[in-house]
């Protein structure tokens, strides 16, 4: 699942391949794109900020992607197969003398000029693993709608950029409190950590393969995919449900027993119980 150190891996993996290159081959799959042609312009860069993708040509052009939950760039060698999906799921080809770097399944594609790169990233809260990284502002964010629940502001992008699923529901059993309890009513010291905790978690998980927020060996997440297993810490059933907006339902896990707080509303889906009960046996 894409959160930000995923995609932060993927920048740093793109432009390593890329960067400096002059672009042999260019090839934009999406019916808004298919005559562009970047051939000839030397890649520049390409940097992540929070879940997006920014790769940067002479000429002053962006090309801005977002993996979503499916997406992904891969960079291949010459001659190397091309094993990202099939060829239908391919939206762009980015190719050098040595390296092509091929995007699959990316619902959001867009060229643009770079210097109009803030109407695509402006919105977004300071990045966890950016240079704008600013944990006063992040947590000033969170705090200016106190009714919300935390999951939910931690999901937001415009609050603090780079957190998903995953972070979501591990913070919240690393701060001892169910995704559903009010901003408001997190405790201060809590509250005052957090900034650096997500900080933290996502920094020690840029440079691997295996997401891992425990600490214990075997063990890579306290509660997040555990339903209904063992809590890691008191034994009790991990549990998992719906937490959105409405209009993007995501499985929470928590464990009722280590986090304090509200249980989920009534009436809350059943289809993540189902499949993670069915997943293990």
């Amino acid at each position: 699942m894409p959160e930000g150190d995923t995609v932060w891996q993927t920048a740093r993996r793109l432009h390593d391949a890329l960067a400096g290159k002059v672009l042999t081959r260019s090839d934009f799959r999406v019916p808004k794109y298919a005559t562009v042609d970047l051939t000839g312009r030397t890649v520049l860069d390409a940097v992540s900020r929070g879940k997006h993708l920014l790769t940067r040509f002479e000429g002053g052009l962006t090309l801005h992607s977002h993996l979503l939950m499916e997406g992904a760039w891969k960079v291949y060698g010459t001659g190397e197969r091309w094993k990202g999906g099939p060829g239908h799921q391919i939206r762009a080809v980015l190719g050098t003398a040595d390296r092509a770097a091929v995007g699959y399944r990316l619902q959001v594609l867009e060229l643009l000029r770079t210097s109009e790169e803030d109407r695509t990233v402006a919105h977004l809260g300071p990045d966890l693993l950016g240079p704008d990284w600013d944990p006063d502002l992040a947590l000033a964010n969170l705090l200016a709608d106190p009714g919300r629940p935390l999951g939910e502001a931690l999901l937001d992008q415009r609050n603090l950029a780079g957190i998903g699923n995953v972070y979501k529901s591990e913070l919240c059993f690393l701060l001892g409190v169910t995704p559903w309890l009010p901003v408001s009513a997190l405790p201060a010291d809590r509250a005052a950590k957090l900034p650096a905790l997500a900080k933290r978690l996502l920094e020690a998980n840029r440079d691997r393969v295996v997401r891992r927020t425990t600490g214990l060996r075997g063990q890579d997440l306290f509660v997040y995919g555990r339903a209904p297993r063992p809590c890691l810490r008191c034994g009790t059933s991990v549990r998992v449900t719906d937490q959105g907006d409405g209009s993007q339902e995501r499985p929470t896990f928590w464990c009722p027993s280590c986090q304090a707080g509200p249980a989920p509303p009534p009436g809350t889906a059943q289809r993540w119980r189902d499949r993670y009960h069915r997943a293990t046996g």
